[in-house]
C-alpha cells in the first residue's frame, strides 16, 4: 500500500518543518495538490513552492494537477522535482496528449477522476497509466465529508485492473480518515492520499502506521508476505 499525506493540510507557516515531518514518518509519498482557480474554485500553490520543498525530502512527489490547462505546468512541475503528475480524466481529449507528454518528460502517469464523473470515462486509458486516483469528495477543499457513492467506482477499478491484469495503483482522495480507509480497502484501494486527519496528528509516525494496519486488515487480496507464509505452510 502507499500512504501519501496531502501538503494542503500542512501548517503553511512552517512548510519546511511540516515537509520534514512527513519524510520522517514513515510515508510513502508526498501528495501535492494545484489548483488553478478555474478547474476548482480555490487557488493552492505552484512550481517554486515545489522546488522548495523538494530537497528536504527524499519522498515520491505526487503532484495533482486540478487545472484546465496543465500542458503549461508539466514541465515547470518536472523541474520543480515531480515524480508523477495527475491530470483529469474530465479534460477530455486532451487527455492522450497529456499522457504522452509526462511520459515523454520520464514522468509517471496519474489519472484523476471526480466524484459525478463515470468511471467508464477512464476505460480506455487504464493500460497507460501507473496510478488512478479517485476523488472521494468534490476537490477544491480540504477537509470535506467523504462521498460514500464513490466506493463502487474503486469496486469497479479494482475488478478491470484484476482481469486485465494490469498493475497500476488505485488511490483515494477526500475526506480518508481512520474509519472510511477501511471501507476504500475492502473496495480495493491501495493508495492512500489523507490531509486534515494526519496533519493533525501530533504524531504523525503513529498514524501513518494504523493506516497500514488498516489496509492489511482490511485488503480484499492478502499482502505479499501473507501469501508466501501461506504457500509455505501448505507445502
Amino acid at each position: 500500500m502507499i500512504i501519501a499525506p496531502s501538503l494542503l493540510a500542512a501548517n503553511f507557516g512552517k512548510l519546511a518543518k511540516e515537509a520534514e515531518r512527513v519524510g520522517a514518518s514513515g510515508a510513502d509519498w508526498l501528495h501535492l495538490d494545484i489548483m488553478d482557480g478555474h478547474f476548482v474554485p480555490n487557488i493552492s500553490f505552484g512550481p517554486a513552492v515545489v522546488k522548495t520543498v523538494r530537497p528536504l525530502t527524499k519522498m515520491f512527489f505526487d503532484v495533482h494537477l486540478m487545472c484546465s490547462k496543465p500542458d503549461n505546468l508539466l514541465e515547470p512541475f518536472v523541474k520543480a522535482g515531480a515524480s508523477q503528475m495527475n491530470v483529469h480524466v474530465e479534460l477530455g481529449h486532451h487527455v492522450t496528449g497529456l499522457i504522452w507528454r509526462i511520459r515523454s518528460l520520464g514522468k509517471k502517469v496519474g489519472l484523476a477522476i471526480n466524484p459525478p464523473t463515470a468511471i467508464s470515462h477512464v476505460q480506455p486509458f487504464l493500460d497507460q497509466i501507473d496510478s488512478l486516483l479517485i476523488m472521494t469528495v468534490n476537490p477544491g477543499f480540504g477537509g470535506q465529508a467523504f462521498i460514500y457513492e464513490t466506493l463502487p467506482k474503486i469496486q469497479q477499478a479494482y475488478e478491470w485492473r484484476k482481469e486485465r491484469g494490469l498493475s497500476f495503483n488505485i488511490g483515494v482522495d477526500g475526506g480518508v480518515d481512520f474509519k472510511t480507509a477501511i471501507d476504500c480497502a475492502r473496495a480495493g484501494a491501495d493508495t492512500f492520499i489523507s490531509g486534515t486527519t494526519l496533519f493533525e496528528q501530533r504524531n504523525l509516525r503513529a498514524a501513518v502506521k494504523k493506516l497500514r494496519k488498516i489496509f492489511e486488515s482490511n485488503a480484499p487480496d492478502p499482502a505479499p508476505r501473507e501469501t508466501e507464509a501461506l504457500k509455505e505452510s501448505i507445502s
